[in-house]
């Protein structure tokens, strides 16, 4: 790199200009490579693949929703139902050949005892795919129009920082 002439006097100046031309040289090697080696990347194989006869997918399982709201009441699919109605439901759902899921819907308020029935009466019946359902938090991007927002809170009274003093 020149950073001044071969004059060795006081009043020589450095250069200020940068010598372009290795730059150009390198951005044309680069072109090369690229022009060549684009047409590669985009070639296709033709292959002829074995034939092999697969056993098909397996069925997705049935849903079945089950809800309870606060007052402790049931819903299957979302038809009101009694504790006896559910435990004979199960008992049926049981019976068939590919076992349901039980998607597990309870509202927050619900008293857990309900919650605990309905997975004892699942269990007892033979049933083992059970979940909860629950909804993401606010400000997750998961927002429903079903959820409640919640209440608005009272305006909080400023608190004072520690060592101020009362006006």
């Amino acid at each position: 790199m020149a950073f001044g002439g071969l004059d060795k006097h006081q009043n020589s100046a450095p250069m200020a200009d940068i010598n372009m031309t290795p730059l150009i040289d390198v951005m044309l090697v680069l072109l090369v490579i690229f022009i060549i080696t684009a047409p590669l990347l985009t070639h296709a194989i033709r292959l002829d693949l074995p034939k092999v006869a697969a056993a098909p997918a397996r069925p997705t399982p049935e849903t079945i929703t089950l809800s309870i709201d606060a007052a402790g009441k049931i819903y299957w699919n979302a038809k009101p139902v009694t504790v006896e109605q559910m435990r004979a439901q199960f008992a049926e759902a049981a019976r068939r050949a590919g076992q349901p899921e039980i998607q597990l819907r309870a509202a927050r308020a619900t008293r857990y005892e309900v919650i605990a029935q309905v997975m004892g009466a699942a269990q007892q019946a033979g049933l083992e795919r059970i979940g909860f359902v629950t909804e993401p938090p606010q400000g997750q991007g998961g927002e429903s129009s079903d959820v409640a927002a919640p209440a608005p809170r009272a305006p909080a009274t400023p608190t004072p920082a520690p060592g101020a003093t009362k006006p």
